[in-house]
């Protein structure tokens, strides 16, 4: 073989070699991206069963930002308040005092008084006449002890269990949002329905007491007058009690959510408690442990329409509400930390 032709051959084997050397290099890239997507997806599984509640070893998992949570407590309210059944309840509650108002209306027209003048009825019924803003407290009296309780019920108990009637309750901790922080997403919603429940009866009163009867200085239950102004505020104050009363109610039924799957079970057994409560709260025979039934000083609210105000029962029912908070919202936690999620 010549000189010549042999520096030819080791050129073409010196390219040859390059080329291979090309497409290896290309193949491990190839291979690298492939990695580098699985890796992705990979953390993608780990992050979702993380939040499912499995303990994976070596996961690193993105905590969900503030703003992130702001939209799924968004997310929930709009959910909440465009279903039908909240709508409909919300109108049964503020239908109640227009009911009242009629009714009053009716019965005074010949010149009797309300409540046929022996003090029958709910609170302020008979100074309704006199001034139209005390059928705000008496709509209060009227639907607290099973209305607003009852439609509270049913918030609460169709939180958790009606997602997973639904089959949405596996996504929602897929989203990611955490358990702990569904749960409480769940009850701030059930608290913000409190205050807007609370809110349409007291509106809906005092948009009928202006109608039908006159308004002006209030008398109050010590025999002091206030001005309206000062009489509207009060009442203002009167229906943030109201919500904050309801705080108990809310975490029971949010409890007995996290125990079944039915979202109907669920409100069902919050609504019978709820009256159950109700009814032992009537017996005298049982004035030892009635103190502590989260019902007991609900109307303590009428208190705040003495001059000065009475603050005693008023404390101890905020007190109470906090406690049964505290008590089914850790037992509500409890459960559903260690729920197995199916559905």
């Amino acid at each position: 073989m010549s000189r010549a032709e042999a520096g030819a051959a080791a050129e073409t084997q010196a390219a040859a070699e390059a080329a291979a050397e090309t497409q290896a290099a290309a193949e491990a890239a190839a291979e690298t991206e492939a990695a580098a997507e699985a890796a992705v997806l990979e953390g993608a599984v780990l992050e979702g069963a993380v939040l499912e509640g499995e303990v994976v070893e070596g996961a690193v998992v993105r905590k969900p930002s503030p703003l992130w949570t702001f939209g799924l407590f968004r997310s929930e309210l709009v959910t909440t308040f465009r279903r039908w059944r909240t709508l409909a309840l919300l109108g049964v509650l503020a239908a109640v005092p227009i009911l009242i108002g009629v009714a009053i209306k009716i019965e005074t027209s010949d010149g009797s008084s309300a409540g046929g003048g022996g003090g029958e009825g709910p609170a302020f019924i008979s100074q309704i006449t006199n001034n139209g803003l005390f059928l705000v407290f008496t709509a209060l009296a009227a639907t607290l002890p099973f209305f607003l309780p009852m439609a509270i019920g049913v918030i609460a108990g169709d939180a958790i269990a009606g997602e997973a009637n639904a089959g949405t309750l596996r996504y929602l901790l897929v989203a990611p949002a955490g358990r702990t922080r569904l749960l409480l997403t769940k009850y701030a919603t059930t608290m913000t329905f409190c205050l807007v429940a609370t809110l349409v009866v007291a509106a809906s009163a005092l948009i009928v007491g202006a109608l039908l009867f006159p308004l002006g200085e209030l008398t109050t239950i010590s025999g002091t007058r206030i001005s309206f102004t000062e009489g509207l505020g009060r009442a203002l104050f009167i229906a943030l009690v109201v919500a904050v009363s309801l705080i108990g109610v809310a975490a029971l039924g949010l409890f007995i959510s996290t125990l079944t799957n039915s979202g109907i079970a669920a409100m069902a057994t919050t609504v019978g408690l709820l009256i159950t409560i109700q009814i032992l709260d009537q017996i005298p025979q049982l004035h030892a442990i009635q103190p502590y039934f989260f019902s007991h000083y609900w109307l303590s609210f009428a208190d705040l329409m003495r001059d000065p105000v009475y603050w005693d029962d008023l404390v101890r029912n905020l007190g109470l509400q906090g406690l049964y908070a505290a008590v089914f919202g850790s037992a509500a936690w409890a459960r559903f930390a260690a729920k197995d999620i199916t559905a």
